[in-house]
């Protein structure tokens, strides 16, 4: 079978959680592995819609670098940039809006939600399907993994690659498949929602070990006792171990479960454990990286040069086609 470009972008909007990591981090980074050339931007210039902070901004954007890194991306396979290093993201992006109907942006299920949720209904927001097909379609990548909140933008992609070629001619503008993976569930909080920074339920990702067993001590049971019958199905303890816990090491948790033999609270401490036997390992690189900030800056610079020199002959063809270049 033929390996294909993937391509994908993340936010750098804070402090990463387990959610974060099991919902998008892990399944990137497996699929990356799985396909010849991996891309993954990070996406600064649409965490400008959120976050009007510039020190902020900054120390969000390296500490999700340093994240990536410390949970195992390999900078020989993928490249990894800032999408602002990448001039031609916003190039391309004032020229597809020029052919973007208004109606297709006011369909957009992530403008109506945001707004709804409160958030100032900026151009910027408005405009953030564009960037983002931008952002895909300079590099002509064949797969773009994204959640089913994204699936529409990709689509939006396809529609404006394709209304592109029709107008100018030629095949100039690739149109990508999405990828949503159907087995990535939902990570639960320790309120039992989706794990998010917006409910303020998240466990962190690279906390020290006591941040983290605080969080994992905090999250909601019912008021079963030790010696009752409980439903491992039901528990956000149990939901969260099995992320973490082996086939064999899950049935017997649940049968403890079942058959009256464990608290909550011996059942925190387990998960607890399992976390910072996986987490170790990426917790270890995380604080080497930390203490070496100039390592992952060099990576970020050495890919966007690579990213520049891809996107740039990508917008001159467009350039060409649309008759701003000769």
């Amino acid at each position: 079978m033929q390996k294909k470009t993937i391509l994908t972008g993340l936010q750098p909007s804070g402090a990463l959680h387990l959610g974060n990591y099991f919902g998008s981090i892990l399944p990137n980074l497996e699929l990356s592995q799985k396909h010849e050339k991996s891309i993954i931007f990070l996406a600064d210039l649409h965490a400008l819609n959120s976050i009007q902070d510039k020190k902020k901004l900054k120390e969000y954007t390296l500490d999700l670098a340093t994240s990536l890194l410390a949970c195992g991306l390999n900078p020989e396979h993928t490249l990894m940039f800032k999408q602002s290093d990448v001039p031609a993201h916003s190039e391309l992006s004032w020229i597809l809006s020029t052919i973007t109907p208004m109606g297709l942006l006011e369909r957009s299920h992530a403008y109506k939600d945001k707004k709804a949720k409160g958030q100032e209904a900026t151009a910027g927001l408005f405009g953030y399907p564009i960037l983002m097909a931008s952002d895909i379609l300079l590099y002509s990548p064949d797969l773009v993994p994204v959640g089913k909140d994204q699936k529409q933008h990709v689509e939006i992609t396809r529609d404006l690659a394709n209304k592109f070629n029709h107008i100018y001619g030629g095949s100039t503008l690739k149109a990508p498949e999405p990828v949503i993976s159907e087995e990535v569930g939902v990570v639960p909080g320790i309120d039992g929602a989706k794990m998010s920074k917006s409910y303020n339920n998240t466990i962190p990702l690279f906390g020290t070990p006591k941040e983290i067993q605080k969080r994992v001590m905090q999250i909601v049971t019912d008021s079963k006792g030790v010696n009752d019958i409980k439903d491992p199905n039901t528990c956000n303890i149990f939901a969260l171990a099995k992320l973490f816990l082996s086939e064999e090491e899950c049935k017997q948790l649940a049968k403890k479960y079942t058959t009256g033999t464990i608290g909550y609270g011996d059942a925190k401490k387990l998960l607890f454990s399992a976390i910072e036997k996986y987490m170790t390992p990426f917790w270890e690189k995380y604080t080497e990286l930390k203490n070496n900030p100039q390592y992952v800056l060099d990576i970020l610079e050495k890919s966007a040069n690579t990213a520049n020199s891809i996107a740039n002959r990508h917008i001159e063809k467009i350039k060409k086609r649309v008759g701003l270049l000769s």
